[in-house]
This record gives C-alpha cells, structure tokens and sequence, in this order.
C-alpha cells in the first residue's frame, strides 16, 4: 500500500469546502454505500502521471471513505494489457488510465468496464520557436520525437494529423527516445518537435525552451476525456453500489482538483520529482471538472474508436458504437 501523508488541518478543511461547494452540481450527488465497514478494493494508478491527482486527493481527502470505500493504491508500471488482465481477473477491483491506451487492449476482450471520463488535457505537441513550425500541419516531412511508439500521444496527434490531411505513417517520421531526452532530440537537429504527456512534456518544455503547438484539448477535443476509471466486469454485475461509490469519489476527487488545484497539487507533489507549483500549473491546463459518465461517455469512446480506425490501430471491422456499448457501464443509474 502507498505511504499515506497526512495532510494539514488546513488542507483538510481547504477540500472538505471544495467537495461541498460542488456537492450539488449532481456529479457528487447520490446514494453513499451503508453505513458499517467500508469495501475495501484495490485501485491501480500510475504514481508518475500528474493528471491522476485525485487519485491522491481522494484518498489524502477522505473522500472514498465518506463514500464507503477503503482504497489501497497499487502503482502499476507494467504493460496496458497487463494492467486490464490484472483487474479482469481480480487481482486489482479498477484503474485509471488514458483512453487511448485502453481502447486497443480492450479490444480484445478483457472484463473491464469503464465508467467514468475524469479530465481531459495532459498530452502536447512541442516544438522550437521560430523553426518554421506553429501548427500541426507544419509536421509534415517533419520528424517527430515520441517515448513510446504506441504512445497515447502518437495515437492522438496521429488522428489529429490524418483529419487534417496528412498521412501519419508516410508523411510523419515518428522516433522514438527516452523519456528525459525527448528536448535534447530537437537539440541536436535528430527531431523537429516532440508529443508527450505531463509532466514529461512540460519539464522538456521549460528545459528546452520549447513552445505547445497543440494540445489534446486543441480545437474539437476541447471537451474530449483524456483518462477513465476501468472496473472490474465482475464488480459492476455482482456490487454494483461498491462500483458506483467508487465512481462518484473519485469524480468528487476530480471536481475538487478542478476547484483547488493547489490543495491537489501540494497532495501530489509527495510523489513527484516537480514542484507544488508546477504541478499546480499542469492540473491548471486540465479539465478536471469535465467527467463523462453514462451516455456521454459512451459518445466519447465512439467517437475515439471511430478516429482509431482512421489510423489503423482499431479493426476496420469493429463496430463503434457495439464496442462502445460493450465495454462501458452506466453505475450511476
């Protein structure tokens, strides 16, 4: 279990304003699991990713367990496949992670149910000023430094690319380089611009100079989820208020990072290398508060899956709207 910090009095009463003051917005609204021991599960979550703060919040807040819900917290650094087998088949009850990681592996047919969007924002596209590039159709011919080839990153911005007209595969080198030397790539002329996600693009950003020519919140992705709670498919069907008590804290978590990202960020920064104020100013450039759960996330993922096809990472065969109806679950209801 994650060494828990004990946040001050004043923090403490700092979050419990935030989740009241957004109590009735209806995100945070409904049945709390009964009164008696709280349900223990195990939630997955990538300790590096800043964009999942209210992981931390929640759990430093009390919020999952004013919900009923007593959260140990596994960071899991292992493949995406890995992860989604592990809550299948119980070895962890739900996770958090970026859609566009998810959606290929879920493909597949692992038993996890998502139930709710928490934010958009955290991947970006960057590059050198005045090089002759300030948008994304000045990537083409370009070389473009990524992590991971099957990155998140690559995937949106590739589809970003190909509706605007650009082939991602014959018009745009991708390359991959370590995390920490994405900047030094651009540096040394081996790549033009670079995509990644926070925190690991905006510390390239700051060290390098570098300026974001577009962002996953960019244009019609404005309003678009970046990451998802996963549960497990046998959660929903057998305890489905555990599964719902789990949703809504972990909103309520979101909404209060949305509404005090510096109480979050002060929570996170007890597991990451940057400071209090630069994680502030990355929970800033998110959309903590946007939270599709029910019909709309299953119109998101449509409509992710329907991109997916565009740059051949979904099979032309599957059906968006069936496969979005497979692996989502409506618990709120």
């Amino acid at each position: 279990m994650n060494r828990i910090v004990t946040p001050s009095r004043r923090a403490l009463i700092r979050g419990a304003a935030a989740a009241a003051a957004l109590a009735p917005a209806g995100i945070v609204a409904g049945r709390v699991l009964a009164q008696g021991q709280p349900k223990k599960i195990k939630l997955s979550w990538n300790a590096n990713a800043v964009c999942l703060a209210p992981v931390v919040v929640g759990v430093h807040q009390g919020i999952f367990k004013r919900h009923g819900i007593d959260v140990e917290l596994i960071n899991y650094s292992g493949s995406t496949d890995q992860l989604l087998e592990a809550i299948a088949t119980g070895k962890a009850d739900a996770g958090v992670g970026m859609a566009l990681r998810w959606l290929k592996p879920l493909e597949q047919g692992f038993d996890v149910k998502l139930t709710a969007g928490t934010h958009g924002g955290c991947m970006r596209v960057l590059a050198p000023p005045g090089k002759g590039i300030a948008r994304l159709e000045d990537l083409r011919g370009k070389t473009v430094a990524v992590s991971d080839m099957a990155s998140p990153s690559k995937n949106f911005f590739s589809i970003v690319l190909k509706k605007r007209g650009i082939d991602p595969v014959t018009e745009v080198q991708w390359r991959q380089f370590p995390a920490d030397l994405l900047g030094l790539a651009i540096e040394k002329g081996e790549a033009q611009a670079l995509a990644d996600g926070d925190p690991v693009a905006f510390i390239q950003e700051h060290k390098f100079g570098l300026t974001e020519i577009a962002s996953n919140l960019s244009d019609e992705y404005q309003n678009r989820v970046c990451c998802v709670l996963g549960v497990r498919g046998s959660l929903v069907r057998d305890d489905k208020p555990t599964a719902a008590a789990l949703t809504r804290a972990l909103l309520e978590a979101s909404q209060v990072t949305a509404h005090d990202p510096d109480l979050a960020a002060a929570i996170f920064s007890k597991y990451a290398a940057a400071s209090a104020a630069d994680l502030s100013t990355m929970l800033k450039s998110q959309t903590h508060n946007h939270n599709p759960v029910g019909g709309d996330l299953k119109r998101e993922l449509v409509a992710y899956t329907e991109e997916l096809k565009l740059v051949s990472v979904i099979k032309p065969s599957t059906d968006p709207a069936k496969f979005a109806d497979k692996i989502y679950a409506d618990v709120l209801v």
